[in-house]
């Protein structure tokens, strides 16, 4: 077979920089310390192309503080619920680079974050979603001890 015609000879793929999301104007950009972890490993394993949104992400990044009462929702809590079918599922609040709703991480700028915050468990909670309303039951709320 002629080279003409292998993948040896196409172009190099392009390189896709993923599109971060948005901190609103005005909101600190906080993070978890796996958050905080994770942009570091992202600058570190860079292309030129994303160092400056990465490098920018940081300088801004703000530590979240700890909670004062690890029974009630803030940043960084592991959420579990139930929804009133009683279908369960479990969320953990993270900063908006962080955030991967497929896997439980929901930014604290979501509307499903901003309903739960402030709440125990045993509470009911209302979240507005494009399907309608949703109303949830808080079963337990806990907090990762990672540095």
């Amino acid at each position: 077979m002629s080279k003409a015609f292998t993948k040896d000879d196409r172009p190099d793929e392009p390189v896709v920089v993923r599109r971060r999301a948005t901190v609103p104007e005005g909101v600190p950009n906080y993070v978890t310390p796996r958050g905080m972890r994770l942009l570091r490993e992202q600058l570190a394993a860079s292309t030129w192309a994303a160092r400056a949104e990465l490098e920018q992400r940081l300088a801004t990044a703000v530590p979240a503080p700890a909670p004062a009462a690890r029974d009630e929702i803030r940043f960084g809590a592991r959420v579990k619920l139930r929804d009133a079918e009683g279908a369960a599922r479990s969320i953990q609040i993270v900063g908006v680079d962080e955030a991967d709703p497929a896997a439980g991480l929901i930014a604290f700028v979501a509307p499903l974050a901003r309903a739960l915050l402030g709440h125990r468990a045993g509470d009911a909670v209302t979240v507005r979603s494009p399907r309608g309303t949703d109303e949830l039951l808080v079963t337990a709320v806990d907090y990762d001890d990672e540095p």
